[in-house]
């Protein structure tokens, strides 16, 4: 490993303990890299508008940066154990080639808010995915819902209860993943500020033109207070991982749906095959495993997001518990972002199988129904719930499901899906 940063003359490195402070750092930066050297070309701006290094300097300082990221990409450099970290990698590359101006690079940053600003470039880019995901599985849902809708039994307590259908299925998926791409949005837009120029969490005696790094990074705004910068590391974090939580509780109630509806004991619902894996030992198995992987993916998200809060029983100012936090994003964001990623493919090719689910409505499903329609001609709710449940084996007696659906005229239901009003609200986020 180079020489780190914070290296005093006369101290005597322990490789053991050097190991256990650098942990994962090298490996989890990579992630990073980029995002860092973007930063630093901000940096280097912004300290050349203040007169801390020239022009030339600025310019030969921004085109090692941008080499470097080429050599990145393509593979030519590597950041390995060499480095303590991304930080310590790019400083060194950029004193290994041009000496002194390299050496000014850090003038008025520490590592803190290196690691605050890219990770925060990072958050903000995994929340347009996000977004981008909830949208598409929105979309897809709608344009289910909107085909002809085939009768679905409808389940309380996982007991057969009223008569739904596939239309309505897709449709309340729909509306949840629309407030799940909006909450995505809204995360992004919280955490939309330049913690750049906060240095170790309480400035610096530099007028450093944060001004135009907040500009140059593309950040809605500037995180003002260098103490708040600290205080919202982790805090920001929690947050992408809260959104990106709540889109995974919906693709695990989905996915627990299907994970139900392809058994044979439903045979609801039948998956493209390419979801589906064999068994090693049993050659009759179709065994849906990115349905039951899709479940599984919500318990990454939600540890992740504990591990941190854990990590958040602090004092103010920086404490070095929160290296721990770049795992557990890093950990919980890939686990959401690929399984949100399958879902809207899965579910435009899912196939319903008509026959299964009608054989699956029962004459007792439709006492709701007379319930109701005894109650709006004037007998008391209460009365006419008793005579439809004293008759509800009878109940579905000259009846259809299309008949029922067709009656549910409260808005939202079988016969007035408000799917228009779906497509709007999907709309604004066009805007």
């Amino acid at each position: 490993m180079t020489q780190p940063l914070w290296q005093k003359s006369g101290i005597q490195i322990d490789a053991k303990i050097m190991r256990f402070l650098a942990g994962d750092d090298v490996i989890l930066d990579r992630e990073f890299f980029l995002h860092d050297i973007a930063a630093s070309k901000a940096h280097v701006e912004g300290l050349a508008n203040i007169g801390v290094v020239s022009a030339d300097e600025a310019a030969a300082l921004k085109r090692e940066l941008d080499a470097l990221a080429d050599d990145f990409k393509s593979g030519a450099f590597v950041l390995d154990e060499r480095y303590e970290d991304c930080h310590s990698a790019i400083e060194a590359r950029l004193t290994e080639r041009l000496g002194d101006a390299g050496r000014r690079v850090h003038t008025g940053r520490s590592r803190n808010d290196q690691i605050l600003v890219a990770t925060r470039l990072w958050l903000k880019e995994k929340l347009e995915a996000l977004e981008t995901h909830c949208r598409a599985i929105a979309q897809v849902c709608l344009e289910r819902a909107a085909q002809p809708a085939i009768p679905l039994p409808g389940y309380t307590h996982l007991q057969r209860a009223v008569v739904s259908s596939t239309a309505m299925w897709f449709a309340g998926f729909a509306e949840g993943f629309i407030d799940n791409a909006f909450r995505a949005r809204g995360t992004r837009e919280l955490i939309d500020a330049n913690p750049l120029g906060t240095a170790a969490g309480y400035g610096v005696n530099l007028k450093l033109d944060r001004e135009h790094t907040t500009a140059a990074l593309g950040f809605m705004r500037m995180q003002v207070s260098p103490i708040y910068a600290q205080l919202s590391r982790g805090k920001y974090e929690m947050a992408v991982l809260e959104a990106i939580g709540a889109a995974m509780l919906d693709t695990r109630r989905l996915a627990w749906d299907l994970s139900l509806f392809t058994t044979a004991e439903f045979d609801f619902v039948k998956l493209p095959s390419q979801y589906t894996t064999g068994s090693s030992i049993m050659p009759n198995k179709r065994n849906p495993d990115v349905v039951e992987l899709l479940r599984a993916s919500y318990a990454s998200v939600a540890a992740a997001r504990t591990e941190i809060e854990q990590l958040l029983s602090l004092p103010s100012g920086y404490q070095r518990d929160l290296q721990f936090s770049k795992g557990s994003i890093f950990h919980g964001v890939r686990h959401g972002l690929m399984a949100l990623e399958l879902v809207p493919d899965l579910l435009a090719r899912l196939e319903w199988n008509e026959g299964a689910m009608r054989a699956a409505i029962e004459p007792a499903m439709y006492a709701t129904d007379v319930a109701i329609e005894q109650a709006a001609a004037g007998v008391p709710f209460r009365d006419a719930y008793r005579a439809a449940a004293d008759a509800a084996a009878s109940a579905g007696q000259g009846r259809s499901p299309e008949a029922s659906l067709a009656q549910r005229v409260s808005p939202g239901a079988g016969h007035d899906l408000r799917l228009q009003e779906l497509h709007a609200r999907l709309g604004r986020l066009d805007v």
